[in-house]
């Protein structure tokens, strides 16, 4: 019985990790300017909640305070992803960064728990607020919180990483607006009970965050298949190509961010052919965008449970 003929690699593994790598160091500077500005308003927010007996802005400062751990996180993440690993870890670190998410998704979390109990406490007995003082640190905090945003714009759409940064920064901006509004109707009507429902308001969106953020990063670590790939869709462009006869073990899985992998057992006609192969990472190179493959090419009559003596 003949023996099938394996290959693996990709279209263009190097260029795909340079892509990741470049990537990760334009990243890594603007990560660095949105934690300075994290860290310093954060004081701000705190001392200015403090002074104004707000919730909503402490609220926000606590949620800032999970901003700057979760940048903290993301740039420690993606520092450790390009360390050098020894020959036992073969994808190297890179699913520190999907850790990272995960982390994030957690501390978000921790801060929906806290405020959820702050605001029951003071729903109950609203405590006077500074209504002026309240606005005018909620409007620094949403500046700063639209900086960072338009900073990380572009690398949320590649980094699973970074996307939980941005949705750190894009509910704490929310969280400055409803800030605002609560100082507004504090200071307009003396609605000190507005403060704590913000909040409450606050914490649900926060909420609304973590949980996408939580189910993407479990969903990269059990290996399940990216969601823009349908599988069944790529076995059945895999089928189509001339020559082949079947496809079993298909697995479609994401290491991090940006890079996917594929490995499949191809049944051929002629399985010492090299243009076949080409023809099948190419095509899933360009049509579905999976530049790590390791395809194995197997005859008709290959017996792959056959013990091997």
């Amino acid at each position: 019985m003949r023996g099938a003929f394996h290959q693996s690699g990709s279209v263009d593994v190097m260029g795909s990790h340079a892509h990741v790598s470049g990537h990760t160091h334009a990243s890594t500077r603007r990560l660095v300017i949105v934690l300075i500005l994290l860290a310093g308003y954060m004081l701000a927010e705190i001392v200015g909640g403090y002074l104004a007996g707000s919730l909503a802005l402490l609220a926000d400062a606590a949620h800032m305070l999970s901003d700057v751990a979760a940048v903290s996180l993301s740039l420690f993440a993606m520092w450790f992803a390009r360390q050098r690993s020894g020959p036992q870890r073969t994808y190297g670190y890179y699913r520190a960064e999907i850790l990272a998410a995960l982390a994030n998704a957690a501390l978000l979390l921790v801060a929906v728990a806290y405020i959820f109990v702050e605001a029951y406490k003071r729903l109950r007995q609203p405590p006077p607020v500074a209504g002026l003082l309240l606005m005018g640190v909620a409007v620094g905090g949403l500046v700063v919180n639209l900086v960072g945003l338009w900073l990380l714009r572009h690398g949320r759409k590649t980094s699973l990483n970074l996307r939980g940064a941005w949705l750190h920064m894009m509910t704490d901006a929310l969280g400055s607006v409803g800030a605002i509004l609560a100082g507004i109707l504090v200071w307009a009507f003396g609605w000190n009970w507005m403060d704590p429902t913000i909040s409450v308001l606050i914490g649900l969106l926060v909420l609304y965050s973590a949980w996408g953020l939580l189910k993407e990063s479990v969903a990269v670590l059990m290996e399940s298949a990216p969601g823009r790939i349908d599988v069944d869709e790529v076995r059945s462009a895999m089928l189509d190509e001339p020559g082949v006869l079947e496809v079993h073990d298909l697995h479609v899985w994401t290491i991090t961010s940006g890079l996917d992998a594929l490995s499949a057992h191809v049944v051929s006609e002629t399985p010492h052919d090299p243009e076949l192969l080409g023809r099948i990472r190419r095509m899933l190179h360009v049509r579905f965008s999976i530049h790590h493959q390791t395809i194995q090419l197997e005859p008709p009559d290959f017996d792959e449970h056959r013990p091997v003596i």
